[in-house]
């Protein structure tokens, strides 16, 4: 079904349809849309599900369907309006009956160039609180004071910036603020939600500088907002303190990675200079260590999955002692620690090059040693040896293969 045969059938059902959200905003964007959602008016759950039969119902306090049009599969929603009953984002009443207009539905949507819609069969425009402005200025600007009713609106608004490269105007950020109290009480995997999407923009530091500039970063990212006046060495960091170096570094490899587990591990490598005492400053020894205790508070709190909490700490533990050492014994130890890890090669030098400006022989050419000490087994041990002889002449024999390697490299 074409889009066009979509809205047609809505319409002789009696109901309008709309193409909705952001693939509104990026055709004025001039980019592509990743996906296309739709909205309809006038029909009721009944009416819409009995002409489209094939269409996927999810969503429990709202109808929602999956509908393959164009060849993709795609959102539609009925249009529904929305009303604070309590807190969070559970506490609403929705009504979605037929009355509902498309202004009604933008009305309760977060942000100006989000709340636009376009009448597909006729082509209208229908931008009641200026979005299309908003897109041409860059600016992200709050619908209404609805917009506080839910509180991660204000983690979106932060992360529509950092998407789009944005400015957030003040009273949009006086309105993040306002969503301090209730952010608090947030389930940690909504947060955790906003985060990873964060991550996947082209310049993540954005979104937190714009949860600084609302009040909320000490809020909801403490361990970050803690990382603020932690002096560093200005000959190794004239960037600043441990806050700017974090964020730089974390720009620095979302150039060239893009996982949003290792740019997390980017940002968080250093999180253990937050706890650094001020009669220290403005050396961190030991940072990479204190910094595994406040990761472990912040994953719990933010529902971190648990592979991202093993790959960060293991970023944390060796992002200081991996590109400096310098005893064979101790590279062939850690180059086969890495191998085991769950963190590939080339993610963990993406980190490291980022954060020293470059790599050392044995981690730029990491995967190479690694499959010739791979090819040292237990087969190379001779007979004479036992129990765990074998597992101590198995790993010199390693060390020896891995002196001839650096002497060639």
């Amino acid at each position: 079904m074409t889009e066009l045969e979509f809205a047609i059938k809505v319409d002789s059902a009696g109901g309008t349809a709309y193409l909705v959200g952001g693939a509104v905003r990026d055709k004025y964007r001039n980019v592509r849309a990743h996906d296309r959602d739709y909205c309809v008016t006038g029909l009721t759950e009944k009416i819409f599900a009995g002409n489209f039969p094939d269409a996927l119902k999810f969503g429990k306090s709202f109808p929602v369907f999956s509908i393959e049009i164009d060849g993709e599969m795609c959102e539609v929603a009925l249009a529904r309006t929305e009303k604070k009953s309590g807190t969070g984002y559970h506490g609403f009443k929705v009504n979605f009956s037929p009355g509902v207009t498309i202004e009604e539905d933008l009305f309760r949507r977060d942000t100006t160039i989000n709340a636009m819609a376009i009448k597909i069969l006729s082509g209208e425009l229908v931008d009641p609180f200026g979005g299309v402005q908003d897109v041409l200025q860059k600016k992200i600007r709050a619908v209404s004071e609805h917009f506080t009713d839910d509180p991660v609106r204000a983690l979106r608004a932060a992360r529509q910036s950092s998407q789009f490269d944005f400015e957030i105007v003040p009273e949009t950020l006086h309105a993040m603020n306002l969503c301090a109290d209730e952010l608090k009480c947030e389930p940690g995997e909504r947060i955790f939600s906003e985060l990873q999407n964060a991550l996947k923009t082209d310049k993540p530091s954005i979104f937190f500088r714009n949860l600084d500039k609302a009040g909320l970063l000490e809020i909801i990212f403490p361990e970050i907002a803690n990382l603020k006046g932690k002096t560093q060495p200005e000959k190794f960091h004239p960037e600043g303190d441990a806050y700017e170096h974090s964020l730089q570094i974390l720009d620095e490899v979302a150039k060239v990675n893009s996982k949003p587990v290792v740019r997390f591990s980017a940002l968080v490598h250093d999180l253990g200079k937050g706890q650094t005492p001020p009669e220290m400053l403005p050396h961190h020894y030991m940072h990479e260590k204190k910094g595994l205790d406040v990761l472990d508070k912040m994953a719990a709190r933010i529902h971190l999955p648990g592979n991202w909490k093993k790959i960060s700490k293991f970023v944390m533990e060796e992002h200081m002692r991996a590109p400096t050492m310098t005893a064979p014994g101790k590279i062939t130890d850690f180059l086969l620690k890495l191998q085991k890890s769950k963190i590939a090669t080339k993610d963990f030098n993406d980190i490291i090059r980022a954060d020293h400006h470059g790599l050392p022989p044995h981690l730029e050419k990491a995967d190479f040693i690694l499959r010739e000490l791979l090819k040292v087994n237990a087969d190379s041990v001779p007979k004479i040896f036992v129990g765990e002889e074998i597992g101590r002449e198995l790993r010199l024999n390693r060390i020896r293969r891995f002196v001839e390697l650096r002497d060639n490299l």
